[in-house]
């Protein structure tokens, strides 16, 4: 005997599902998405990526890097807004995409799958619609959480596909757009807020494939639904947000990947990495330390008495990481780096910098600096911060301090500073 199989839409039951509950929850995402594309692509000209190849993690983006420019260091929170607006929003969409997923399910398994050139098209926007959607806020939570399991660097892989992501979005909405508005012109939004779900309908049958064509008794209404999504939004933004914001909130980022306790005194507050994890040993750092600084008008080295005796800057700046989380304005106390320029001639215009740590693994433990951070006067070489020394976690004897730039950036256990360099060799 042959058992008929049921048709896919036929699997899908749900009364809710409809283009009108799949065009409030599009419009949602369509508000938030260039959002987060527009603060990712600032985040990655933060950088300087095309100061040096040291600096650029996507050297093959060719005319993708069109829009990057010198990253300012006017105003000193710029990135930290910037990226806590980019990873809150993120973490606050996962809720409003999972439903939209589950909105269009029977979509994806539409037979026959392919009907004509347009609705191949359809169906190509839709899959690389879903997969890189799926690829972006799957590896950006794994960012934020340090949780580095997917192959290959962080940087290239979120990078081209965001592109990806996007661009399919933008041939999903031009195809989709003029069915979407209808959609949402069929029913009154505070209508549907108010009908409880005893009174909740199948909408009409329609040719994408959404309604179900034996839909289930309603066991919860599209109020309900979207109360539910807009509710897990809401306590997402709650245990993620406060890692950004900082102050009392810290204790509400549940999802904060460094804890919410980094400790008391003058270094209580978050590092991204610490010494011992660097593979800082004391000895690297101990009395026999010394900075190289090296310019046009030769090299010169110092040690930490040396730099102590020079004039002492101060400067109230936060650290601001990629992952999303931020200190606040910490005091930091040190030697302007336009003044170590000034040391080995370039006491006028001081170029931008070439900054290495003695770091021997990991990322950016080499990045270099433009002329418009080096000549800011918040830019130091720090050696305190609120009132203490450096602990060993926060970078002593020395690391650089720079206003608005990413915390990646702000490069610890300084070893070797060289003013006007054009070609930057990562030493090891």
């Amino acid at each position: 005997m042959k058992v008929p199989l049921p048709r896919p839409n036929e699997l899908w039951r749900s009364p809710l599902r409809g283009p009108w509950l799949t065009s409030v929850l599009g419009a949602v995402l369509l508000v938030g998405i260039p959002v987060l594309f527009v603060t990712g692509l600032l985040s990655y000209a933060a950088y300087n990526p095309n100061l040096s190849h040291v600096n650029d993690k996507t050297p093959g983006k060719g005319l993708l890097g069109f829009y990057l420019f010198s990253w300012p260091t006017h105003p000193y929170w710029l990135y930290r807004l910037n990226q806590g607006v980019h990873v809150t929003l993120g973490i606050v969409l996962v809720p409003v995409l999972l439903a939209k997923l589950w909105s269009v399910v029977p979509k994806l398994f539409a037979l026959p799958p392919v009907r004509s050139v347009g609705h191949a098209l359809e169906r190509l926007s839709l899959l690389l619609l879903v997969g890189g959607g799926f690829f972006e806020f799957v590896t950006g939570i794994l960012n934020v959480q340090l949780d580095y399991v997917f192959p290959g660097s962080f940087y290239p892989l979120h990078f081209y596909g965001a592109w990806v992501f996007v661009g399919a979005v933008l041939a999903h909405v031009a195809l989709r757009l003029p069915t979407a508005v209808r959609a949402l012109r069929s029913r009154d939004f505070r209508a549907e807020l108010r009908t409880p779900t005893s009174r909740t309908r199948p909408e009409p049958p329609d040719s994408g494939g959404l309604v179900a064509a034996r839909p289930a008794d309603p066991t919860i209404s599209r109020r309900g639904l979207l109360g539910m999504v807009g509710l897990g939004s809401l306590a997402l933004a709650v245990v993620t947000a406060g890692q950004s914001i900082g102050g009392p909130l810290r204790g509400t980022a549940l999802l904060a990947p460094h804890g919410r306790s980094p400790g008391t005194g003058p270094g209580g507050f978050p590092v991204n990495k610490t010494a011992a994890g660097a593979h800082i040993r004391p000895q690297d750092v101990g009395a026999d330390w010394q900075l190289t600084v090296s310019g046009a008008g030769g090299s010169v080295r110092l040690g930490l008495a040396e730099l102590q005796r020079m004039a002492q800057a101060r400067a109230a700046l936060p650290i601001a990481c990629v992952e999303g989380w931020s200190t606040g304005d910490q005091h930091w106390e040190g030697v302007r780096l336009r003044d170590l320029a000034a040391l080995v001639g370039h006491p006028d215009d001081p170029p931008g910098v070439f900054v290495e740590s003695i770091q021997l693994t990991g990322s950016f433990r080499a990045v270099a600096l433009s002329a418009g951070q080096v000549r800011d006067g918040r830019t130091l070489l720090a050696l305190r911060v609120n009132g203490a020394d450096l602990t060993p976690d926060h970078g002593y004897p020395a690391r650089v301090i720079i206003p608005g730039a990413p915390g990646v950036m702000n490069t610890k256990w300084v070893g070797r500073l060289t003013f006007g360099a054009t070609d930057f060799p990562e030493r090891t």
